[in-house]
């Protein structure tokens, strides 16, 4: 069996493998903290399910519109109008099967071979592997520590080249929780403006943001920026509905028609139960949102400060999303491990703890810490990686 060449050149998800050792392990009858997870550890609220449920029974479990239900549509273009000030005709709303479709989709529509998007780093898993399926080049940037793990403008301006394609932004960011500011969105959009460069604006996590900071799309600074970004976004974070699998993309009708025409021939349309859900979701109260990210913040203001009690550990605090990205370089190097991936495989054989190496992020000194489970669970882990690390010093 030959395979093509696109996709010997892809590297499997980080995040998807690591759960899924952990899962092994816990089938053995092991007690694995998996804090790898990237949903949340709600169920879907109940009116969601029941209005699931109805639109069973009421016969909807035929193919729909390719580009999402009507009335679905209608609801993100209000949803945009109410949370963000933004208008958009239904032409340029396409709803797919979970945000990664939305992505996966659009890279198709806008790559040629040898094309280039800028991916600043630390980055979310599959950005880099679509666009390579896309025969794309990703372009990294990496985004310091001492500037929150975001990039600059100079940064930008040094990266681009005639074959400049798109930048991606992701604010509130996978994995590191950072929110870029108005003012950095708006000097990083005024360099896409003028260098014609699709900004792909990612705001999956932006119902999730703790201690009064604020979510700003980049679409809504002006009219301009507004008509070279393409919004992602869904119900799978901020209403925990990972599996229900919806999302979608907004943006210039001619980039909309073209991925429709795509999902026509790939998907058909995105899970019709789904999208009555998707209905209820953003029809219903919002309380639930709300309940989900306050208890989110509960758990960050309670576990932040105890990562601290593991020797060598630094850590950014979080402005968003539910993870913490700490630099384990030095616990790892007082561990006797020049390798964070290795050590990271010998915490969850050793301590049943499971974490996500920072490599698979594009940085190879942090880890990922999914606070989307108990307090109880989340104390425990740290508990366990403290002696891990104690037990290692001592050797």
């Amino acid at each position: 069996m030959i395979l093509a060449n696109r996709v010997t050149h892809i590297s499997p998800s980080t995040t998807l493998a690591i759960t899924a050792k952990a899962k092994e392990l816990k089938e053995q009858g092991l007690d694995v903290i998996g804090l790898g997870a990237g949903e949340p550890d709600f169920n879907t609220p109940n009116h969601i399910l029941e209005a699931a449920s109805k639109s069973m029974e009421n016969g909807h479990t035929k193919y729909t519109a390719t580009d999402g239900l009507p009335k679905l549509k209608k609801l993100i273009q209000t949803k945009l109008k109410e949370d963000q000030n933004l208008d958009y005709t239904l032409k340029e709303i396409i709803v797919c099967n979970g945000a990664k479709h939305a992505l996966y989709t659009l890279f198709q529509v806008i790559l040629d071979e040898g094309d280039e998007v800028i991916v600043p780093s630390p980055y979310w898993v599959s950005y880099p592997e679509q666009v390579k399926l896309a025969e794309g080049i990703p372009v990294i940037i990496e985004g310091l520590d001492a500037n929150d793990y975001k990039i600059t403008p100079e940064q930008l301006k040094k990266a681009i080249t005639p074959k400049t394609k798109a930048l991606i932004i992701n604010s509130p960011s996978n994995p590191t929780g950072m929110i870029y500011s108005e003012e950095e969105l708006l000097e990083i959009g005024n360099i896409c403006l003028q260098n014609e460069i699709l900004i792909v604006s990612d705001e999956i996590y932006e119902k999730l943001i703790y201690d009064n900071n604020k979510h700003t799309s980049i679409a809504q600074l002006s009219e301009e920026l507004k008509q070279i970004t393409v919004i992602i976004n869904g119900v799978s974070k901020s209403h925990s509905m990972t599996g229900w699998r919806i999302g979608y993309a907004v943006g210039n009708s001619k980039i909309i028609s073209a991925m429709t025409n795509v999902a026509s021939h790939s998907t058909s349309n995105p899970t019709t139960t789904a999208q009555y859900a998707t209905i209820a979701a953003y029809e219903g109260s919002q309380e639930c949102v709300e309940n989900m990210r306050s208890a989110f913040e509960e758990r960050l203001n309670i576990i932040y400060p105890k990562l601290f009690t593991i020797p060598g550990l630094e850590c950014k605090k979080p402005q968003g999303a539910f993870y913490l990205y700490p630099n384990i370089s030095k616990t790892a190097e007082l561990c006797g491990y020049s390798d964070v991936d290795l050590w990271v495989k010998d915490l969850l054989e050793e301590e049943l703890v499971a974490v996500i190496p920072g490599s698979g992020f594009g940085t190879n000194g942090n880890i990922r810490l999914s606070y989307a489970t108990s307090l109880d669970l989340l104390e425990d882990a740290i508990n366990r990686i403290k002696k891990f690390v104690e037990k290692k010093m001592n050797k």
